[in-house]
């Protein structure tokens, strides 16, 4: 067959034609494509973390070098906050958290994980500076940990018994040390 064609005017046109694996190619990308959006689709729609979810599989490395996963926490109360040094209502909460870490820090019974969502390196580690924070925190690398947890913002804490099982959700700061002690002492028990 000829890659030449005559229009009506008598000028030759030139055709194209497509080998069959550039259509194959182009089909499996649309496919693949509304494959991703599906899927993006379904996890908007399933909402946040919900009392009685578990605790998702996790890897935090935080800014000192440190990595913690799930295995590190058997048996604890995880404390796990969402926070950037950005976000005004973060700082609220802030000196209530280290705080609490610090009186439930010897009794090894409890974790608390800060994730910086969204933020760099620099101004997360100022950050930590500002308010002294000394428990464990990491950035939250390619949103890895806030799209497991599901998370509509920050700051956000959630709370997780000894079983990992989640007991409780705070979205916004936490309002006094006081609210904080009394849900994580909740899930202490013996």
């Amino acid at each position: 067959m000829s890659d030449q064609l005559t229009d009506q005017s008598g000028k030759l046109k030139s055709l194209h034609i497509r080998p069959l694996w550039g259509k194959l190619l182009i089909w499996f990308g649309l496919v693949a494509f509304l494959i991703i959006l599906g899927l993006a689709l379904l996890r908007t729609q399933q909402g946040g973390m919900a009392i009685g979810d578990v605790l998702p599989n996790l890897t935090l490395t935080t800014f000192d070098g440190q990595t913690i996963n799930n295995n590190d926490l058997t048996g604890k109360v995880v404390v796990v906050n969402f926070w950037a040094s950005w976000c005004k209502p973060c700082e609220q909460e802030a000196a209530e958290l280290e705080e609490a870490w610090r009186y439930y820090q010897s009794t090894e019974k409890v974790v608390f994980l800060g994730i910086a969502y969204v933020d760099t390196e620099p101004e997360a580690r100022a950050y930590l500076q500002k308010y002294q924070i000394s428990y464990p925190n990491g950035l939250d690398l390619g949103t890895r940990i806030s799209d497991d947890f599901r998370i509509s913002g920050v700051p956000e804490t959630y709370i997780f018994d000894r079983d990992h099982v989640l007991q409780f959700i705070q979205i916004g700061p936490f309002q006094s040390l006081a609210q904080l002690k009394a849900v994580v002492d909740t899930y202490l028990g013996p």
